[in-house]
Formats: structure tokens, C-alpha cells, sequence
């Protein structure tokens, strides 16, 4: 297998420099580097970290790339694993800085950017669909992420709030009104 260290940095950094979005837009890459091609973890566990991803304060992509990494080898899996996400945005990001003064008022690149702008949506919406499918989002309950994301956008309600209030909702679910197996 080689050195662990070396192919989980590598891997991140494949994923950090290939992937256009953020970090929802990697978590199908994540997802078959990580569970499919490596075996680093189990689906489940996978959905267990993006949870955690999410709910944790700091960018999505480089949470779950440290929590993969802390699972492998501990503190120093965790270290490979960011160093591997972040740095590839680090020298793009160090690169456009340098030269974006250049061609900022380019039209040509002011349209590759209006037409790159549909397409990470769509990024986004992918993984979004397939996660509710993996946590069993059906019709009869996709009124509660709706309901949260309107509460959010419409009537200014906190993201803290919505997350308190779905952990309640779950608990009270799970406690009184789902039958046990």
C-alpha cells in the first residue's frame, strides 16, 4: 500500500486541484477516492463525517479531509490529508493573485466566468440529490430541509436555529414516535 501519509496527502491534493465549487462539490470525489477506490471508509461512516463536516465551524472540504486523516494515522493523517486539500487552492489562489490585475477587465475571461457559475451549481445539486437519497430523504419528508432553507432565505431565521430546532425534532422522532425494531 505504501506510505499511508504520502497517498492520503496525494489524494487530497488531487482532489483540492481537480475539483471546481468547493467543498460539496467534492464530496462525490471525495467519495470514491476515499470509500469506493481506498476502502478508508465505509459508506456509512462517510455520511456520519459529512454530517460532522457540516455541522463543524471551518471550510466543509478540509473538515472531512481532516477527520479521513485523523481515522488513518491519527494527528498526522489529519495534518497530510488538509495539507493535501488546502494547498492546491493555496497556489491558485497565490497564482490569480499575482496576475489577476492583468486580465480583470478582460471580457473574455469575465464570460468563462458567468459560464462557469451554472455548472458548479449544478456541482452542488449532484451530491446535494445523492446525499438525500443516502439518508433517505423521500417526498414524504424533503418538506423539512425546504422548510429550513425557506426559513433561512425568507424570514432571516438563524442556520443555529434550524439545526437546534431539525436536533429537536429528530430526538422527539426517534424518542416517542418511531416504532423501536
Amino acid at each position: 500500500m505504501g506510505n499511508i501519509y504520502w497517498e492520503s496527502f496525494r489524494t487530497f491534493f488531487k482532489i483540492g486541484m481537480f475539483t471546481l465549487g468547493g467543498g460539496y462539490a467534492m464530496i462525490p470525489i471525495i467519495e470514491a477516492d476515499v470509500v469506493d477506490k481506498h476502502h478508508w471508509v465505509s459508506k456509512e461512516e462517510f455520511l456520519d463525517l459529512i454530517a460532522i463536516a457540516q455541522s463543524c465551524p471551518g471550510v466543509f472540504a478540509i473538515n472531512i479531509s481532516i477527520f479521513i486523516g485523523y481515522k488513518l494515522r491519527k494527528v498526522g493523517g489529519a495534518i497530510a490529508c488538509a495539507l493535501g486539500t488546502a494547498l492546491p487552492s493555496f497556489l491558485i489562489i497565490l497564482a490569480i493573485a499575482m496576475f489577476f490585475h492583468q486580465f480583470e477587465d478582460n471580457p473574455i475571461v469575465a464570460a468563462m466566468f458567468r459560464g462557469i457559475r451554472p455548472a458548479v451549481v449544478a456541482l452542488i445539486a449532484v451530491p446535494t440529490f445523492n446525499l438525500a437519497r443516502s439518508a433517505k430523504i423521500s417526498w414524504t419528508n424533503c418538506w423539512i430541509p425546504i422548510a429550513g432553507a425557506l426559513a433561512i432565505w425568507l424570514l432571516g431565521v438563524s442556520p443555529i436555529f434550524i439545526i437546534l430546532a431539525a436536533g429537536l425534532g429528530g430526538w422527539l422522532y426517534g424518542t416517542f414516535i418511531k416504532p423501536t425494531i
